[in-house]
């Protein structure tokens, strides 16, 4: 009987984070998506139902310490084991320096970056007993350049890569995989769509990243046999000036 496995995906949105969890579900993984809100995971749920998976959605906030503890306690205790947990939540904003203020800074940070740590270690704290699991923390343009006007931004994200760089050198001899894939470009979103429809169109083109193409680099890391593991991957149009 093949022992039942657990994804899960911190900030399961419309686009990438869903279908992350929809390729893994494909496979078999029991995927576990999150949101402040677990009522607008519904859509994403009934999805993967609908194409023969299961899932569970719910409704947490990554910054707090208390309610990511509990979260992988629940997962673990009730549904499977964590043997993979993908950290996708975004904060792009963009001020200008001297309108960024410091409540802001700070909320940027905690989301992008300190919620990575917490899930990056509950996470690790489950799957060292098994010497197996994978932790993919998704990087941006702004993990390893800053740009004007996203001095909040690049911050939270140069941070979530140290972090990712410090945890692969620490896991990585104990039989963990922890990977940081950069998205360098526009993702095929609604906010894309509506906000900037010139880029949208780039679509036909090629020129804005599929989130299934997305997800289908995240099944290959995992796939990957630890004698050839990848820790930091690009993921871009041809069209991206780089």
């Amino acid at each position: 009987m093949t022992q039942k496995k657990a994804v899960l995906v911190i900030g399961a949105g419309d686009a990438t984070g869903g279908a992350i969890a929809r390729r893994f579900a494909r496979e078999g993984y029991i995927a576990c998506v999150t949101r402040r809100n677990a009522d607008k995971l519904a859509p994403l749920v009934a999805q993967i139902e609908a194409e023969g998976g299961s899932a569970h959605a719910f409704g947490s906030d990554a910054r707090k310490e208390e309610e990511m503890a509990a979260l992988f306690r629940e997962i673990e205790a009730n549904i499977a084991p964590i043997e993979v947990a993908v950290f996708n939540i975004g904060a792009n904003v963009r001020f200008d320096v001297v309108d960024t203020t410091a409540r802001v800074y700070f909320k940027v940070w905690e989301m992008a970056c300190f919620a990575g740590f917490l899930m990056g270690r509950e996470a690790a704290r489950v799957m060292l007993p098994r010497q197996r699991g994978s932790i993919f923390f998704t990087g941006a343009t702004a993990s390893r350049r800053g740009r004007a006007g996203f001095s909040a931004f690049a911050g939270a994200k140069h941070g979530l890569r140290a972090l990712a760089q410090s945890m692969a050198r620490e896991l990585a001899p104990k039989g963990l995989h922890v990977a940081h894939p950069i998205i360098d470009g526009a993702i095929d979103t609604e906010f894309i769509r509506e906000n900037f429809p010139e880029r949208y169109k780039l679509k036909e083109q090629d020129g804005i990243l599929n989130p299934e193409h997305i997800a289908d680099a995240y099944w290959m890391l995992h796939q990957q046999p630890r004698d050839a593991w990848t820790h930091e991957l690009d993921l871009r149009p041809w069209i991206e000036s780089w």
